[in-house]
């Protein structure tokens, strides 16, 4: 998607959707996520028409790969995409330091890019997967906070996220933990961590399939232990940590990974890549700070807030988040 997009809730009309990608995309689709031209379209009308009657919504995006990461994440279930697209837009306003100005043009949030830190790889694996890497010894936590760094992965993350590839097919996580040091600790409140990982794993549109932690230092079990903990018993699931990277490679093709780990182009030349994707959707990604929805003391009970309010959301009302 490029270009201008519309926040209005109920636009007089909608632009036609055609699904484009290769037949290995449209089988994977009626296969895990029950999709086909009938069930999308059907959908979609429904999904809209629940948008314009909500009462708290103030504007929304409401074109079709938008709506489709809710629905394919949630397998085209109406009532779990409605519920996820009202965290989604809730957690946005509850948390805009993570979430808000997200612009490769901050010189921040720029240099972590030009650094290395996380980027996509630009070729998909076998299956269609996106694969985002990371380096986390690339991230100076004497320059840059946990704010920023979440800022960093949310940035990507709404720049890749309307690729229909990837909401079919899912992404894989990769990070080398080689370098990471002790200073990467001491930027984290044990909050910041609980509150992110319900952020991740209830109100984030995207179809998370693995996850691949290499190198990890002794002194960060702890605190990989304490967000297994906090994680759903699916997405832990999900999470593997290699003692090194041979054992990456038994699980990921080495010739998609950048040239110093075993593939062919350099991780400069991928991250230069990337940047430029990210600027030439800066705007669409700047945008979505101008969705709006309506929340206040009255709809979500702040101080009464349990994990349970934020698992267990009911359409059509707000529950309550935890922000201590």
């Amino acid at each position: 998607m490029t270009g201008k997009i519309d926040l209005n809730k109920a636009p007089e009309s909608y632009a036609p959707y055609s699904f484009d990608l290769p037949d290995k995309f449209k089988i994977m689709a009626q296969d895990e996520l029950r999709e086909d031209d009938d069930m999308r379209e059907n959908a979609l009308k429904q999904f809209r028409e629940w948008i314009a009657k909500h009462p708290l919504i103030r504007k929304c995006r409401t074109d079709a790969p938008f709506l489709l990461r809710f629905l394919r994440t949630k397998k085209f279930s109406i009532p779990a995409a409605t519920e996820m697209l009202e965290k989604y837009l809730t957690i946005r306003q509850v948390y805009p330091h993570w979430f808000f100005k997200l612009d490769i043009n901050d010189p921040d949030l720029e240099a972590i890019i030009d650094s290395g830190y996380l980027f996509p790889l630009p070729e998909r694996d076998e299956h269609g997967r996106k694969i985002i890497f990371s380096n986390a010894g690339k991230f100076d936590t004497s320059r840059f906070t946990s704010a920023q760094l979440i800022k960093i992965h949310s940035m990507v993350l709404e720049a890749l996220q309307d690729e229909e590839e990837s909401q079919i097919s899912g992404y894989i996580h990769v990070t080398d933990d080689s370098d990471l040091n002790i200073g990467f600790l001491s930027i984290w409140s044990f909050t910041d961590i609980r509150n992110l990982a319900h952020c991740v794993q209830n109100s984030l549109p995207m179809r998370q399939k693995e996850n691949h932690f290499v190198n990890l230092p002794s002194f960060a079990n702890k605190l990989s232990e304490f967000i297994l903990s906090v994680l759903s018993e699916k997405l832990r699931n999900r999470v593997f940590v290699h003692r090194g990277f041979d054992e990456l490679r038994s699980k990921i093709n080495p010739k998609l990974l950048p040239k110093e780990y075993g593939g062919s182009v350099p991780m400069a030349e991928m991250v230069a890549q990337f940047k430029q994707q990210l600027k030439e959707r800066r705007d669409i990604v700047l945008a979505l700070d101008e969705m709006e929805i309506e929340i206040n003391k009255g709809t979500i009970p702040w101080a009464d807030s349990t994990d349970a309010d934020i698992a267990s959301g009911v359409i059509g009302s707000f529950r309550k988040l935890e922000v201590d």
